[in-house]
């Protein structure tokens, strides 16, 4: 029995080591997926009690927890990426490394449940869940002044081209990117990299 939960938690350790390409505020170096799930989680938590969802909050933490323990095989795809066949790998990736966990750890079947309920989007929590985890990053970038933009040099356009239909999939995410979208348009000038002419 402590050999499969020491296993588990070096798993843990390589999910804490896979990095994102977000900076952490005031820090500089990036975020992990560790960091970043919990972060998620944590927002979710806020946004169905403060709002009163009707929504299955033990299902939301399970996606949330479990959304991106892929990663810890498959790594992290940045959105941005100029390697477009990486980008066009991710979902392979994804699933052959959920395959490798569900082998790996047979006895956590609720866990490689929200994996696939995640990845499929089988109800109104994991679409909540997907849809917030695409603007989660951006609240912490816009927290940081916007510094990962400007190092990456993404525009707003390119953030909301690439967001406006994922988020579309739960209309109780949207509101907060309409809303999101406004803001940032506000302060484009000073959370984006200035626009070549």
């Amino acid at each position: 029995m402590l050999d499969k939960l020491l296993q588990f938690a070096r798993t843990l350790n390589v999910f804490q080591s896979v990095e994102r390409v977000i900076r952490v505020k005031d820090q500089d170096r990036w975020e992990n997926d560790m960091e970043h799930s919990y972060h998620l989680a944590m927002l979710a938590w806020y946004i169905v009690d403060s709002e009163k969802l009707p929504l299955d909050r033990e299902k939301i933490f399970r996606y949330a927890l479990a959304h991106d323990l892929v990663e810890v095989y498959a790594g992290d795809t940045y959105i941005y990426s100029e390697d477009a066949s990486f980008i066009e790998s991710k979902p392979e990736r994804e699933r052959q490394a959920a395959e490798r966990l569900a082998l790996e750890f047979p006895e956590i079947p609720e866990m490689h449940a929200a994996i696939r309920g995640y990845v499929s989007k089988e109800d109104a929590e994991s679409r909540f869940v997907y849809a917030l985890d695409k603007i989660e990053p951006l609240v912490k970038m816009y927290l940081d002044g916007g510094r990962t933009w400007k190092e990456k040099d993404v525009t707003l356009d390119m953030v909301y081209d690439i967001k406006k239909n994922k988020v579309a999939i739960s209309p109780e995410i949207q509101k907060y990117f309409d809303e999101f979208m406004i803001l940032l348009r506000g302060e484009e000038a000073t959370l984006f990299p200035v626009k070549k002419k």
